[in-house]
C-alpha cells in the first residue's frame, strides 16, 4: 500500500457476523477513496482489525494508530507485517446488493463475516 493518509468513513449499512451472530459491540469503516477499495476496517468487541481484501490478509491495529474524527477514522498505512493476523478460508463473493467477506481468524478459531454494500452507481444520473 502506498503512503499517505487514509480518511476511514463509517459504513452505516455495514454488516458485521462472527460465527453467524452480531457481536455486542462492533463496527465497520471503509476508506473514502476509490484506490483503497480493497481495505476494511472493523470494529470487533475492543479489537481493530484492518481486512485486505485483494492480499487476503488480516491486519491487528492498535487503537494509537487511528485518530478520531467525529465518527470517522485517520490513520496511516496499517499493514504492519508485525501485526499480521493468521487467517484461513477466505471467500469473497458477490451477493447482490453487498459484496461478501468471510474468512476464519486463526488466533480465535471463529469465522468472521462482513456485508459491504456495493457504491450506488451514479453512471445513471449523467
Amino acid at each position: 500500500m502506498g503512503a499517505g493518509r487514509i480518511h476511514w468513513k463509517q459504513t452505516t449499512q455495514g454488516r458485521l457476523k462472527l460465527d453467524d451472530k452480531p457481536p455486542l459491540t462492533w463496527n465497520v469503516y471503509q476508506p473514502d477513496k476509490k484506490k483503497d477499495s480493497n481495505l476494511v476496517l472493523v470494529l470487533l468487541g475492543r479489537r481493530y482489525l484492518m481486512l485486505d481484501t485483494k492480499a487476503k490478509l488480516v491486519y491487528e491495529v492498535s487503537p494509537s494508530q487511528l485518530q478520531a474524527e467525529g465518527s470517522d477514522f485517520e490513520s496511516d498505512s496499517l499493514d504492519v507485517p508485525s501485526r499480521l493476523l493468521p487467517t484461513t478460508d477466505w471467500r469473497l463473493r458477490d451477493v447482490g446488493p453487498a459484496e461478501l467477506i468471510q474468512l476464519t481468524l486463526g488466533d480465535y478459531g471463529r469465522t468472521l463475516e462482513v456485508q459491504l454494500p456495493h457504491p450506488p452507481d451514479m453512471r445513471a444520473f449523467y
